[in-house]
C-alpha cells in the first residue's frame, strides 16, 4: 500500500531510493541502531538500498512503512508495520538530530490512526529494549500497555537483550481519539 499522510508538522510518505543516504547516515549511529532489533551496525548505504528494494508497491497494510519527512529539514526517520508471530508490529526510529521534539509521537499518532483505519487488526504490538526509556514513554503516550518481558536479538549489539513487550488494542485507540 502506498499511503501518504500529512500532519501538522510532518509528511509520512512511502520510502524511496533517494532516502538511502540519510537512512545510512542516521542508522550508522550506534545510539540509534543499538535501540533497534533488526538493524546491523555498522550500517551502510548498501544496507539501506537493499532494504528499500523490499519496499515495493502493493504490499499489504501490515507491511507498510512511512518515511518521516519534515518540510524544510528533510528526511528524519522511519515508522512502519511488519508481521510478527502474534500479529502486526509497529517499529520506528529517528535520526539523532530529531530526538526530543515530539516528532515520533506525532508520527505514531498519524500512522496508528491510518493503520487502524486501513486494517482489520484488533491489536498492534511493539516494545522497546529495557534501557530505552524515551521510546517507552512515546508508546505510553500513544496508549500502548506493557504485556511482559522477553529476550530479543539486537543485531547491532550482537546479543539477546531484555525487551519490554507492549500492545495497543483498537478499542483503547478509539477511546483515546474521542
Amino acid at each position: 500500500m502506498n499511503a501518504t499522510i500529512m500532519t501538522e508538522r510532518l509528511l509520512l510518505r512511502p520510502p524511496q531510493m533517494g532516502d538511502a543516504e540519510p537512512i545510512a547516515r542516521y542508522l550508522n549511529d550506534f545510539g540509534v541502531a543499538g535501540n533497534l532489533a533488526r538493524v546491523p551496525f555498522p550500517y551502510h548505504e548498501s544496507d539501506a538500498r537493499a532494504w528499500l528494494r523490499t519496499r515495493v508497491p502493493g504490499l499489504p497494510v501490515e507491511e507498510t512503512n512511512f518515511s518521516i519527512e519534515l518540510p524544510g529539514e528533510g528526511y528524519a526517520g522511519q515508522i512502519g508495520f511488519h508481521r510478527g508471530p502474534q500479529g502486526p508490529i509497529v517499529g520506528y526510529w529517528l535520526g539523532r538530530p530529531f530526538w526530543g521534539r515530539g516528532i515520533m509521537t506525532e508520527a505514531g499518532r498519524a500512522s496508528l490512526d491510518w493503520f487502524f483505519g486501513a486494517s482489520k487488526a484488533d491489536i498492534v504490538y511493539s516494545g522497546v529494549f529495557h534501557f530505552n526509556a524515551p521510546s517507552l514513554a512515546i508508546q505510553h503516550k500513544l496508549g500502548f500497555t506493557e504485556i511482559g518481558r522477553s529476550r530479543l536479538l539486537c543485531l547491532a549489539r550482537g546479543a539477546e537483550v531484555e525487551h519490554i513487550d507492549t500492545q495497543l488494542t483498537r478499542s483503547v485507540w478509539k477511546d483515546r481519539q474521542r
